[in-house]
């Protein structure tokens, strides 16, 4: 009977998925079946034939295996390696060469034979590519074949570099890189225009013959792709879903990764469910835009048609649970984001009391705050509330060079307008420039660069935080030690970090904590300051009372919005305030018009924000809610 309660599960998938709470665990499982695998064949005097896979996704199982080889005795000398693919043209020992990162995180820590690991060459010739591809077939096949592939999956659905158009019986192969995959690797090169154009892979053919495939991916940000890939039609548009033909594949999976499948997005659609409040929100809402009716005119009809005939004969009537969760929305929205005062707050998101509240707003880059939730920001400050902004990162990575020129060159008429000797700012000058002519993609900048960077991106946030209405004893800097390494990848978080935040906390003992909870963020910088945000209270609440009654609402706007069903409180903003918020965005000039890092969004940050706001007061209408011009979403958190 479970065999057949599975089955109905996943009839929506076409091929077998493991799921797991956290990549920790999915990256430990996997890194397992390999060191078995290996120790199988030292046991029956083989070689175990790897083909490996680079990028974010096998570091941990590469970090696994390195332990395994360290602690527990486990031995690659019977191991041969084949990687998937190399940027072409690239130098080994580039920064962003595979065979650097192979090395960096699995070959230098083991007892490989280096002589049986492979590699494709970034550096041949162009005449020499071809044949080069077909002896690493032939290397491949003269070993029997490969015994177990890992891969993971890009957001075109690239398996290796086999980019859509791929043919499911492509060999190795030098092949043309997709922009989407390009943008991708952007932060990696210190921007796209760095980034190859092309690279040497493993076909799909090459792949499908291993005799075991893993693909791995992790976090939301693969969702949609995975989604594709395992209930997808198969589509050379797609390559990952040629491996739904193999008998010998395996999705592995952490939840986040998952969440976009049916049996986790819409269960009711396969199962019966545990009916719980959150559940039952989502697939009101959820039933509401598939049928493209108000929640307040769902019938039983469309309840049964959809899936949902359980929650009618468990929960209903329908049109009591249509009431029910109509009313839960209605109570999201409040124009009092600090709560009101005097007011019955039962059913309102925020207490109204105290009247005046102190509130927080956390912001990890210098801007932040005005794009994902400046019209709220400015609400609080309007209503009277004790608003502090605290801007945990410099941002200093986030600036073109040619800005910082430009206000060096200011920085010295300025001194020589008023009489000051600037030979030693011009000397500094000069420096600069010189850096900068021969600078390479991703090159750590010099240290009065990474000033400079940082002072355009404070003096920004200071306008931003004024404009909002905020006493510059309210604006506070705090450039925590993990951000400031002068390149793209950061350091782990350290106790300085932890105590520098505490440290604020304390001498605000806010009533309200704002902070980004836009996890999408592809640079993690989001993340990483939520946690430490988050880590802080709960030490706070040890030993210190008002972190008792301090609520965090997290807030969402740069990278993606909360979807509707999880939004806790939700702030309209009249078109007046949209403009407001528009203006306080433009303070951020540096980061106007074409960021650094601009992700896979082609639109400007502003544009950005405020298409979002306008899409989640726009689902709120279509729910049956009163029609507003824009909204900004909150969640709260637990700690």
């Amino acid at each position: 009977m479970a065999r057949l309660n599975l089955l109905e599960e996943t009839r929506y998938e076409k091929l077998p998925v493991t799921v797991y709470s956290d990549q920790k665990a999915a990256s430990i499982a996997v890194a397992q079946r390999i060191a078995d695998l290996i120790r199988s064949k030292q046991a029956a005097g083989q070689k175990a034939v790897l083909g490996l896979a680079t990028g974010v996704t096998p570091i941990r199982v590469y970090a696994e295996l390195v332990r395994l080889h360290k602690e527990e005795g486990l031995s690659f000398k019977n191991v041969i390696t084949f990687n998937l693919d190399e940027y072409y043209p690239m130098k080994p020992d580039a920064d962003q060469s595979y065979v650097t990162f192979m090395n960096e995180n699995l070959f230098d820590h083991i007892d490989v034979d280096k002589a049986n690991v492979h590699i494709p060459d970034g550096t041949l010739a162009p005449d020499d590519v071809a044949a080069f591809c077909l002896a690493y077939e032939h290397k491949i096949e003269e070993l029997g074949g490969l015994d177990l592939q890992i891969l993971g999956i890009g957001r075109t659905g690239h398996i290796g570099f086999n980019e859509p158009g791929s043919a499911p019986n492509s060999g190795t192969r030098l092949v043309t890189l997709d922009d989407l995959t390009r943008r991708d690797a952007a932060r990696d090169f210190g921007g796209k225009e760095n980034v190859p154009t092309k690279a040497i892979t493993m076909g799909v053919g090459t792949i499908f013959k291993a005799r075991e495939i893993i693909l791995m991916a992790w976090s939301a940000k693969k969702a949609p792709i995975i989604r594709q890939a395992v209930e997808g039609e198969i589509s050379s548009e797609v390559p990952a879903t040629f491996l739904q033909l193999s008998d010998h594949v395996e999705f592995v999976l952490d939840v986040d990764a998952a969440s976009q499948l049916t049996r986790f997005d819409t269960p009711w659609l396969v199962k019966d469910c545990v009916w719980d409040e959150r559940l039952i929100k989502k697939a009101v809402i959820w039933l509401s835009g598939a049928v493209n009716k108000p929640i307040l005119k769902l019938e039983e009809e469309d309840y049964n048609n959809n899936g949902m005939a359980q929650l009618a004969v468990d929960k209903g009537p329908v049109y009591q649970i249509n009431i029910d969760i109509f009313n839960q929305i209605q109570h999201t929205i409040t124009g009092w984001p600090g709560g009101k005062p005097g007011a019955d707050d039962s059913q309102r998101p925020e207490r109204a009391e105290p009247a005046r509240k102190r509130s927080i707003v956390f912001s990890p880059h210098p801007d932040d705050d005005v794009i994902s939730m400046g019209g709220t920001f400015i609400r609080l400050v309007d209503q009277g509330h004790d608003v502090h902004v605290a801007y945990q990162t410099s941002g200093n990575t986030a600036v073109w060079d040619d800005d910082v020129l430009r206000f060096v060159e200011f920085a010295i008429d300025f001194k020589e307008s008023v009489g000051e000797d600037v030979s030693a700012m011009k000397k500094t000058y000069a420096e600069m420039r010189e850096f900068m002519t021969s600078k390479k993609p991703n090159q750590i900048d010099t240290p009065e660069i990474r000033d400079v960077k940082g002072f355009i991106r404070k003096t920004e946030a200071i306008a931003g935080a004024r404009y909002a209405g905020l006493p510059d004893s309210n604006i506070h800097f705090q450039a925590l030690p993990f951000y400031e390494t002068g390149k793209t990848q950061k350091n782990s978080v350290g106790e300085e970090d932890i105590r520098l935040t505490m440290e604020l906390l304390q001498k605000i003992k806010p009533h309200q904590v704002f902070a980004a909870g836009d996890f999408a963020d592809p640079h993690g910088t989001h993340v990483v300051c939520f946690n430490i945000i988050i880590e802080s209270l709960r030490r706070l609440r040890e030993t210190e009372d008002w972190v008792k009654d301090c609520w965090v609402w997290m807030y969402r706007g740069a990278w993606q919005e909360f979807p509707t069903y999880e939004i806790e409180m939700a702030v309209p903003l009249s078109p007046a305030e949209v403009i407001r918020k528009r203006n306080a965005i433009f303070k951020h000039q540096s980061q106007k018009d074409r960021p650094v890092f601009p992700g896979d969004d082609a639109r400007e940050f502003w544009v950005r924000a405020e298409d979002r706001n306008r899409e989640t007061a726009q689902s709120y209408d279509k729910l049956g809610m009163a029609e507003y011009a824009a909204m900004e979403a909150f969640v709260r958190y637990h700690y």
